[in-house]
């Protein structure tokens, strides 16, 4: 990652704790992808969205920053994550494979969306990011031995297949944040919202990150059960221009701009039959998060 003239900036995604103070809290708590799972099924096609995890706070700083304000009643430091700014091109091919990746740390593995309630997941999924000033990229390994997938049209709820999600606040208010949903087909579900449903919030699956550049590397055969896969890797390019639902326009990062991240799996229960992947029918999905929410009903804000 080439170094530039002028002094770059380095993006710090840092984690905050659920709750700040109790307005907060009735302001600000956030679903679990669970609950919304359950409120999708009751809800028109048009109405869905969702919300995978705790929401994460980029401060986009030339400098360090202060120490992330913590929730006491959490156990654990928020996750953090210096993302940083890089100069050269980056092919999405979902290889990652450029020296820009190379560089980028990992994030810490995915937990499930309880947090320590719960066992670790049985597969291991992390993240990457960097920045310039066009795009936002986002880069994935997960670790799967069977890779399937069955949905191919746009816009198709992506969560009924095993995906990767990602979350964007750009603002940091709750209000107006995007979701792209990716499966091991590479086909993308990419939605926003005008605010929380608890506030009649209602997903707009008109929006689309037309800009927006995917792809999908498999490690092993896809739909394929006579063998055992690695996984998959997905790498993503979005453009800040694409970022149109907000009541400003939201550009390339500046300093001490604030924003709220955060990344999701589902992962299914499945069985193989004539040589073919189907979901265990009355089974719930696994949801493994970067950031946990500690319980799945975020509809309780004390907590």
């Amino acid at each position: 990652m080439k170094k530039i003239a002028m002094p770059y900036w380095k993006v710090f995604v840092v984690g905050l704790g659920v709750m700040l103070c109790a307005a907060w809290l009735a302001e600000d708590s956030l679903y679990a992808r669970s609950v919304f799972k359950r409120e999708y099924r009751d809800q028109p096609r048009g109405e869905q969205g969702s919300w995978g995890g705790t929401w994460i706070s980029f401060l986009f700083s030339p400098v360090l920053p202060v120490s992330p304000v913590v929730d006491p009643s959490r156990s654990a430091e928020p996750n953090s994550y210096e993302c940083q700014r890089v100069s050269g091109a980056i092919n999405i091919d979902g290889r990652l494979d450029e020296a820009a990746w190379r560089k980028a740390k990992w994030t810490e593995y995915f937990v499930d969306i309880e947090g320590d309630a719960k066992p670790r997941p049985a597969y291991k999924t992390r993240v990457k990011m960097l920045w310039d000033d066009e795009y936002f990229y986002f880069a994935a390994e997960l670790e799967e031995p069977h890779v399937w997938g069955t949905l191919t049209k746009r816009d198709s709820v992506i969560f009924h297949d095993n995906d990767f999600e990602v979350f964007i606040d750009p603002e940091g208010d709750t209000l107006n944040y995007y979701e792209i949903e990716i499966n091991a087909l590479n086909t993308v579900w990419d939605l926003q919202l005008d605010k929380p449903y608890r506030f009649k919030g209602k997903a707009d699956d008109g929006w689309n990150a037309l800009g927006m550049k995917t792809a999908v590397s498999v490690a092993g055969t896809i739909n394929n059960p006579k063998d055992r896969d690695r996984g998959w890797s997905v790498e993503m390019a979005l453009p800040w221009k694409d970022l149109t639902g907000s009541p400003r326009p939201i550009g390339a990062p500046k300093a001490g701009d604030r924003w709220r991240v955060n990344f999701s799996r589902v992962e299914w229960q499945h069985t193989i039959s004539e040589g073919k992947y189907s979901k265990i029918a009355g089974r719930p999905e696994n949801n493994w998060v970067w950031s946990p929410q500690g319980v799945i009903n975020m509809h309780v804000p004390e907590k």
